[in-house]
């Protein structure tokens, strides 16, 4: 029954993210056409930025399914790292199309050109609509997955970009400032980059086997040596595989005890980490205090992370 349960649940997700690709894609060519017939830049920058949000959404959908799969014997981890594979691609594909749109602004600045006010506001209003309802089908999902997280944030700035975009309409319509289109697509691509950076970061930091920003190494390394039983720690990792799991590894020196004491005393550092610090995985070598591998100072050891 609770299998049953968990794939009417993967399979509902997985339907509400084929229909926010199809609505996005929709709105691209929608918002691309309504750009070259009205002549305005930023209703293309904004089209753009709904093609990326469609990609990271369909990268999400496909890299969901490729996660699911299996460890192997080469595939040791398995397959949870697409979806961050996947989150990199759309990261850096955000941050080309970002500096391409300023690029495309900067030339039309010396050679401005009309623009139709009132098909960008027409085009702009129906994308308003649009991003907020792709906003609310992936809202639910975007509390638990990295990728969906951002392209639920991608789409509410769309939201907003698109509140941009009509203001740029209204304005040309009545002052005729038909400049106000440039700022409005370098204010978009501008966003664009910063909303790329900060997801290019976080994927980075995985892929580079950091430690999340949530978790602190000197944090958990005190909380560790507050246990009675434990003297030093030393060869500490800490990473995450992917955005949901974080890994421990270390090291734990320990007073002479009874061999009987050291698996409680594994398990209590485990607990530890596991409500302290949400830390499931953890790799724990123990080390008898007069062990020569021990680097120790004032009955403390020091961290080796070597």
């Amino acid at each position: 029954m609770g299998g049953n349960h968990h794939s009417h649940s993967f399979d509902s997700s997985s339907n509400r993210l084929y229909w926010a690709i199809g609505v996005n894609l929709l709105l691209t060519v929608v918002q691309i056409v309504g750009g070259i017939l009205s002549g305005s830049l930023s209703l293309i920058a904004d089209a753009l930025h709904n093609f990326s949000d469609a990609g990271a959404l369909l990268i999400a959908a496909v890299a969901r399914k490729i996660a699911k799969l299996p460890a192997t014997e080469k595939m040791t981890f398995g397959y949870k790292r697409a979806e961050i594979l996947g989150a990199l691609i759309n990261s850096t594909t955000l941050l080309l199309v970002g500096c391409y749109l300023i690029y495309e602004a900067m030339l039309r600045f010396n050679d401005p050109k009309p623009v139709e006010g009132w098909t960008v506001i027409w085009v702009a209003s129906v994308a308003l609509i649009v991003d907020i309802a792709t906003a609310m089908l992936t809202y639910k999902d975007s509390k638990e997955n990295i990728n969906i997280k951002a392209a639920f944030i991608h789409n509410v700035s769309d939201a907003l970009a698109s509140v941009v975009v009509i203001v740029a309409g209204i304005v040309i319509i009545l002052f005729k400032f038909h400049w106000i289109d440039l700022i409005a697509t370098l204010l978009i691509s501008a966003y664009v980059i910063y909303q790329a950076m900060v997801l290019l970061k976080q994927c980075t930091l995985i892929l580079m086997q950091g430690a999340p920003d949530d978790v602190k190494m000197n944090e958990v390394k005190d909380s560790i040596l507050e246990m009675e039983a434990v003297e030093a720690l030393h060869h500490i990792h800490i990473w995450q595989l992917d955005d949901k799991s974080t890994h421990f590894e270390s090291h734990i020196v320990i007073n002479e005890v009874e061999l009987e004491s050291i698996e409680e005393i594994k398990k209590s550092i485990r607990s530890l980490l596991e409500n302290q610090f949400k830390i499931l995985h953890s790799t724990l070598e123990i080390e008898i205090s007069k062990s020569p591998s021990s680097i120790c100072s004032n009955n403390r050891c020091q961290i080796d992370t070597q």
